[in-house]
Formats: C-alpha cells, sequence, structure tokens
C-alpha cells in the first residue's frame, strides 16, 4: 500500500510531461487539401518578401505543412487556372488549412497550434 501514493505520483507527472506539446515562438505553417477538379497550388507570399510554394497537390490529397515567417501573408490558390487570393495576418505558432471542395470552393482555417 505505500507503494500506491508514489505510483500516482509518477502517473500524474507522466501525463503532465506528455501534456507539455504547446508551440513556443515556431514559424506559422500553411498546407492545402484538395478535393478540387484538378491539382492545386499556393504561393505564399510573406510581408518580409520571401515565398514558399505548394505545388501540384494532386486532387484527392493533402499536402505537408510549409513553414514561412509570421506577419501579413498573402496565399495566391491555383486550381485548374483559376487564382484566389486571400490576405491575413498570422502570428507565430499559427497554422493555415486551405480546403478546396469538389466545385473548387476554397475555405480556409487558421487555428492556434497552442490549443
Amino acid at each position: 500500500m505505500k507503494r500506491f501514493p508514489f505510483l500516482m505520483t509518477l502517473l500524474l507527472f507522466a501525463i503532465t510531461l506528455s501534456g507539455c506539446d504547446k508551440c513556443e515562438g515556431e514559424k506559422p505553417r500553411a498546407r492545402i487539401t484538395n478535393n478540387g477538379t484538378g491539382d492545386a497550388s499556393v504561393q505564399i507570399k510573406t510581408s518580409g518578401g520571401s515565398t514558399e510554394n505548394l505545388n501540384n497537390v494532386p486532387t484527392g490529397s493533402t499536402s505537408e505543412y510549409r513553414n514561412y515567417d509570421a506577419g501579413h501573408i498573402v496565399y495566391t490558390v491555383t486550381v485548374d487556372k483559376v487564382e484566389y487570393v486571400e490576405e491575413v495576418h498570422m502570428s507565430e505558432c499559427y497554422e493555415y488549412d486551405i480546403v478546396i471542395d469538389s466545385s473548387n470552393n476554397i475555405v480556409t482555417t487558421q487555428k492556434d497550434r497552442n490549443d
């Protein structure tokens, strides 16, 4: 019985450590999920002048995340040679999901990675 409090303390400590995956100053990131009618590409322009690209993401797939500098961001999404442009402000520890539906409508979601 003396071991029970020790084991409970050890278990609580392990649970606490496993929940410590909060973002700490990491660059924002984006990915694209393409359920549209053709390959999709995203150009990510930052206010600092750098550009990141997610090119030729096939229909029915999701790209890997791409990291970029925080600040004012311009996303240019191209599907079947049609361009969609969206401007957002992205802080550190945020991610952006760009989802293209079967009618080539684009829904974007910004999420705090500290949640």
